[in-house]
């Protein structure tokens, strides 16, 4: 290259220029196409999972509470922030789920609660666990039915409680009002203790065996458990209610507690949240479950929960889907957040690809056809000149014939074309040379006449 003339040095760099001119001319147009696919693809992209989900649960020392706390551990593992706030109950958690004002998303809902009531705007994610009804009363004599209550002073539970809507749902099935019988809005620890020291009578609770409440009146002296013997003319007047059995033993063995199979009734614990609750927190929000309720309990199989039926709410699509295909694919064996990131891509790219590859197939097409094209610009000419001569040539001295010839191929020396496409070139001054003998040869006979 030492040897390169200025000429030749100047010749190169329009080349170069050339090049990278025909590169963007034909890259741009597709560079705009592709970028519009992604515009028209991130129109349908989910967006990312927010941060945090917020969930209502119910009193601190009740069963809701408990399981939030442990829902929130296994949220901190998959970096999402659980905000837990308390309230009064399952019947508070699903109407501060519809005010658009309360700032929640998610929250545990009782079955039987949401009968009548408007639900749009809220879907189940399926219930999650079994919640029997306790009753746990004072005295000697055993009772066998509620209308022995009358005239006592009972603990129904507190305004907005799923214990306070049941509690007072069966009682006036039995004809006992706030007429009939003292009703007091007080549940757990509270209530178990004024039955322990005589102010009350009688307590309605609804939770797991392993809460406080229940744990310490079932061992409380002089408090017996209340044995549903119409458990199954409660389910039939009920349908969000099932019978369950406590049996002899099972909550301690060398005490014998209970003394005997009980018989209870209980609705169930249901997932309930907002329509609008991102895709993947709900997919979390199952697998914690399927963690957390999965296992064989005292009124529950293994497996048995969480599960689709028995809601009182329509099921989520998202939901349906985990019901009938489990874990989505990719979670199966990535963190949380690399497959919800990875499944938003994918919805990304793959219309993006759709435009992406055939276009990639256009562009050498493309390309060569432009750098082609200056060239057969000069064949037109060429050929033009040439059917001129033939049908003319007195038209012009050869000289001026011989001159546009030369333009023609001076034009070509001068194009700047790539390498790849130097062949082409090549061809037309070979046919430039070709015409110009022609037309020497024809000059020469026309002379020779």
């Amino acid at each position: 290259m030492g040897y390169m003339t200025n000429a030749a040095k100047k010749l190169m760099q329009r080349m170069i220029h050339m090049t990278l001119k025909d590169l963007l001319v034909i890259g741009l147009p597709l560079i705009a196409l592709v970028a519009l696919a992604f515009w028209g693809a991130y129109q349908f992209v989910q967006p990312a999972p927010p941060p945090t989900l917020t969930m209502v649960t119910g009193f601190p020392e009740g069963s809701y509470q408990v399981y939030a706390t442990r829902y929130k551990e296994i949220f901190a593992a998959n970096n999402i922030t659980l905000e837990i706030k308390s309230s009064k109950g399952a019947l508070e958690n699903l109407q501060r789920l519809k005010n658009p004002a309360e700032h929640v998303d998610v929250g545990f809902v009782q079955t039987g609660v949401a009968n009548g009531m408007d639900t749009t705007g809220l879907v189940s994610l399926g219930t999650v666990f079994p919640e029997p009804l306790w009753l746990f009363y004072r005295g000697k004599k055993p009772i066998d039915s509620l209308d022995q209550l009358k005239g006592k002073r009972i603990a129904v539970g507190a305004e907005g409680s799923g214990t306070r809507f049941l509690a007072t749902a069966l009682l006036e099935a039995h004809g006992l009002t706030d007429k009939e019988a003292t009703l007091v809005p007080t549940s757990g620890l509270t209530a178990a203790k004024a039955l322990a020291d005589g102010e009350l009578d009688a307590v309605f609770i609804v939770a797991a065996a392993q809460s406080g409440s229940v744990w310490t009146l079932l061992y409380t002296p002089g408090v017996s458990l209340f044995n549903f013997t119409q458990a199954e003319a409660y389910v039939r007047r009920f349908s969000s209610l099932t019978v369950v059995t406590l049996p002899r033993g099972a909550i301690d063995f060398p005490r014998n507690i209970p003394d005997r199979d009980i018989t209870l009734i209980a609705p169930t614990a249901m997932l309930v949240a907002r329509e609008d609750t991102h895709p993947a927190l709900i997919d979390l929000l199952l697998q914690t479950a399927s963690k957390m309720h999965g296992d064989a309990g005292l009124f529950q199989r293994a497996g048995q929960y969480p599960s689709p039926n028995g809601v009182d709410i329509p099921l989520s699509a998202d939901a349906e889907r985990y019901y009938k295909s489990g874990k989505p694919f990719l979670q199966r064996y990535m963190p949380f957040w690399a497959a919800t990131l990875i499944n938003r891509m994918i919805v990304l790219l793959v219309p993006v690809f759709a435009i992406l590859i055939p276009l990639i197939k256009i562009a050498p097409y493309l390309y060569s056809w432009r750098v082609r094209s200056r060239v057969f610009r000069y064949y037109g000419q060429l050929k033009l000149l040439e059917l001129q001569a033939q049908q003319s040539p007195e038209s012009k001295p050869q000289e001026a014939w011989l001159a546009e010839l030369d333009s023609i191929e001076q034009a070509a020396n001068r194009m700047p074309t790539p390498t790849a496409f130097a062949e082409s070139v090549y061809t037309l001054r070979a046919h430039v040379h070709m015409v110009r003998k022609q037309l020497l040869w024809r000059f020469s006979q026309g002379e020779a006449k």
